[in-house]
């Protein structure tokens, strides 16, 4: 996960000598996440001191939140799948499925012409004699 590579990352400088504050690793964090995760970035900033914000804190914070837009998104994706499977069992009125009509229609349009030769915008004229 993003949080523990971020720490792993984090461990390594410290390893080879760099001296970083918690902080500064809050902070980083806080800027590098999501688009999301905006709205609980302000949440944080707003209502703790970031300067007396632990890590630990930090990161309950965000896997708190993080699983609520999860277990929002299952609830949203079964609501989908559920409005789905009713609008399949009612058809309703309009041009859908079935209804009215010829069910050869679909003849009448190229391969059944003699059934509409008189039908349309007048007579056909002979076309070989025009001048």
């Amino acid at each position: 996960d993003y949080f523990s590579s971020v720490m792993a990352i984090v461990n390594q400088m410290r390893i080879h000598g760099d001296k970083i504050e918690e902080i500064t690793v809050i902070e980083k964090i806080l800027r590098s996440l999501s688009p999301k995760f905006n709205y609980v970035v302000c949440a944080i900033e707003e209502s703790k001191d970031i300067d007396e914000l632990s890590l630990d804190e930090l990161q309950s914070s965000l896997v708190v939140h993080e699983q609520k837009f999860k277990q929002q998104y299952v609830e949203e994706q079964a609501l989908k799948a559920s409005t789905n499977t009713h609008s399949n069992s009612f058809r309703g009125r309009g041009r859908g499925r079935g209804g009215r009509g010829n069910r050869d229609s679909s003849k009448n349009y190229r391969g059944n012409n003699d059934r509409f030769q008189d039908k349309g915008r007048g007579k056909d004229h002979e076309k070989s004699k025009v001048q």
